[in-house]
């Protein structure tokens, strides 16, 4: 199970892993409802690097990013979750609406975003390629969301569930 760790945990990791020669992938989300595009994504990040690092947004970014009712479950738990996966190494939970910051401080090699997004469209983009980073794309096609799972089951009558 991989380590659920704070920032400055995440530093001192970081550099352990760089001084053994390890490069980094690093890939964010909410995860509020974890579904199978996530572990793809995940899976995709993972082969990107030798250490997976995923950042996880914490309750009140994902209400400012997501709305009111949301998150679903607390940002503890959505760690928890992702930390169970077996391509994940470290997780951080951050309190930013984007990840650039968190980016700046640990600079990884690879920065991982799902295919709903190119290269050129990447928000962070310009803060990998400053620090000499490169953007990658991984996952299977954005066909899953924890919007619909949300609404899905919203649909869903209490004698069907």
């Amino acid at each position: 199970m991989a380590r659920i760790v704070s920032e400055t945990e995440l530093v001192a990791l970081v550099a352990d892993d760089r001084r053994a020669g390890r490069a980094l992938a690093f890939a964010n989300g909410c995860f509020d409802v974890l579904h199978v595009g996530h572990v793809r994504y995940l899976e995709g990040a993972r082969r990107e690097a030798d250490r997976l690092i995923v950042a996880v947004n914490d309750d009140e970014s994902v209400r400012a990013l997501k709305g009111s009712g949301r998150p679903i479950q607390p940002a503890a738990d959505r760690a928890e979750l992702i930390a169970a996966l077996r391509d994940v190494d470290y997780v951080v939970i951050f309190p930013d609406r984007t990840v650039e910051r968190l980016l700046r401080l640990i600079r990884p090699d690879v920065h991982c975003k799902g295919t709903d997004y190119t290269v050129d469209t990447v928000p962070e983009r310009d803060v990998v390629r400053e620090y000499g980073g490169r953007v990658a794309i991984v996952g299977d096609p954005k066909a899953r969301s924890s919007r619909d799972v949300i609404a899905r089951i919203a649909r869903t009558s209490p004698q069907e569930r």
